[in-house]
């Protein structure tokens, strides 16, 4: 079980930091990511970060201002927000085991997602 926290209201330019904490089960051979949905389009992938975590990819929109992490003792992923624009408004999910490419939405294990609002 995956469990989203960290989302809020935040002015334009602000920061977040989104956690993402597993129970039930180790994570530390899945592979995870950062996911988001805004109303009325489809989730997207956001970020992802290799079982080991040396190896990190992110979407274009939030390249050099989002930076995902993670602790496997600690069983946790955290996605910190920096610079946040009002595009950035979106429910966010986690992910971890993804069954095909990370860019995918076929993931074995979904958080319940954490909203951001982003405000102008």
């Amino acid at each position: 079980q995956l469990q989203a926290s960290g989302g809020g209201l935040v002015q334009a330019g602000g920061s977040l930091r989104l956690s993402c904490a597993a129970s039930g089960r180790t994570i530390s051979n899945d592979d995870m990511g950062w996911f988001r949905q805004s109303p009325g389009k489809e989730r997207s992938f956001v970020a992802g970060i290799s079982y080991s975590g040396y190896t990190t990819n992110y979407a274009d929109s939030v390249k050099g201002r989002f930076t995902i992490s993670r602790d496997n003792a600690q069983r946790k992923m955290y996605l910190q927000m920096n610079n946040l624009k009002p595009e950035d408004t979106a429910v966010y999910y986690c992910a971890a085991d993804p069954r095909n490419s990370w860019s995918g939405n076929i993931w074995n294990y979904w958080g319940q997602g954490t909203l951001v609002t982003v405000s102008s």
